[in-house]
């Protein structure tokens, strides 16, 4: 079952990229909420707090950064704003904070890169 050994290496990269996104928003002080989150609205790889801020991170793990910003589709966008929005209703301590949406990008043989407010919530 080739399908099934594919799948099982795509989740342990997948889950190697999500550590190495954590290490490095630690070391950035970032107290760490959540990894992966899921509600029936979608999945959060992980939710961060720094100051005022609670960041909703999508982790990508491509060959460059632009390959993993563009990896992040309209609909995968929207899925994580509702689940990011499910996520704060069941979190009254995070109210009044800022809310912002992040990525980091794991690359081959580089330290994480961590695009700040990657994008901005759709109408």
């Amino acid at each position: 079952m080739a399908g099934t050994a594919e799948r099982r290496a795509r989740e342990a990269g997948g889950r190697r990229a999500e550590n190495l996104a954590v290490l490095a928003l630690r070391l950035k002080g970032y107290r760490i909420l959540a990894r992966r989150y899921r509600n029936p609205a979608g999945e959060i790889d992980i939710v961060a707090a720094r100051g005022r801020i609670t960041a909703f991170i999508e982790v990508k793990a491509r060959e460059t950064e632009a390959l993993a910003l563009d990896s992040v589709t309209a609909r995968q966008r929207q899925r994580i704003e509702r689940a990011a929005l499910a996520f704060l209703r069941g979190r009254r301590d995070l109210a009044g904070r800022d809310m912002r949406f992040d990525l980091i990008a794991v690359m081959p043989g580089k330290w994480p890169r961590h695009l700040i407010d990657a994008w901005r919530p759709g109408p």
